[in-house]
C-alpha cells in the first residue's frame, strides 16, 4: 500500500467514525401537526440533541418516541415540580382511575400532592387549542424522551 492510499483509508475511517458519533448525539425530526404553532410549523424540521430526562429543563421543547410519529411538546413541569395552576383538575380527570393515555401515567395530580410524579413529564403544546398533550393524556413517561429540540432547520426550497 502506498502512503497516499493509507492516508485516504485513515481519513475515510475518521469521517465514518465522526458521522457515527453525530448520529448517536443528534437527529432531525419533522413536525407533524399544528400543536407547536407559532414556534414550530407543520413540516418544519428540527435539530434534536439526544439527552436523558435528568438533563431536561422546564420550558424546553422535547421530542418523545411513543409510536410511529414523534411527539414534540414543551416541558411545563418536571418530576417533583408543582403542577402549574389550572392543570391539577385537568390532570386528575385525564389520569383519573389509573387510565392515562398511551404514554401518560396513572397518577393523578391530586394523588401526588399536586406535584409531577417521579419518572413523568408534564408536556403542553404551544397552540393549546390544537394540541393533544398532558391535558388529555396525563403525565408522559420520561423513558420515552428522545431529546431536546435545539433549533428549527432551514426550510427546503421546492
Amino acid at each position: 500500500m502506498t502512503p497516499a492510499l493509507i492516508g485516504a483509508a485513515a481519513l475515510a475511517a475518521v469521517v465514518a467514525g465522526g458521522l457515527g458519533w453525530l448520529r448517536l448525539r443528534w437527529l432531525t425530526v419533522t413536525v407533524a401537526g399544528p400543536s407547536m404553532l407559532p414556534a414550530l410549523r407543520p413540516g418544519d424540521r428540527v435539530l434534536v440533541r439526544r439527552t436523558r430526562a435528568g438533563r431536561v429543563r422546564t420550558g424546553q421543547v422535547v421530542v418523545l418516541d411513543t409510536g410511529p410519529v414523534p411527539i414534540i411538546k414543551r416541558v411545563a413541569a418536571l418530576p417533583g415540580d408543582p403542577v402549574p395552576p389550572g392543570l391539577t383538575e385537568v390532570l386528575t380527570a385525564a389520569t383519573g382511575s389509573g387510565a392515562g393515555g398511551g404514554t401518560g401515567g396513572g397518577d393523578g395530580a391530586a394523588s401526588t400532592g399536586g406535584r409531577v410524579p417521579p419518572g413523568r413529564l408534564l408536556l403542553l403544546g404551544d397552540n393549546r387549542g390544537r394540541s393533544v398533550d398532558s391535558r388529555q393524556h396525563g403525565y408522559y413517561d420520561a423513558a420515552h424522551l428522545v431529546g431536546v429540540a435545539v433549533r428549527p432547520l432551514p426550510r427546503r426550497r421546492p
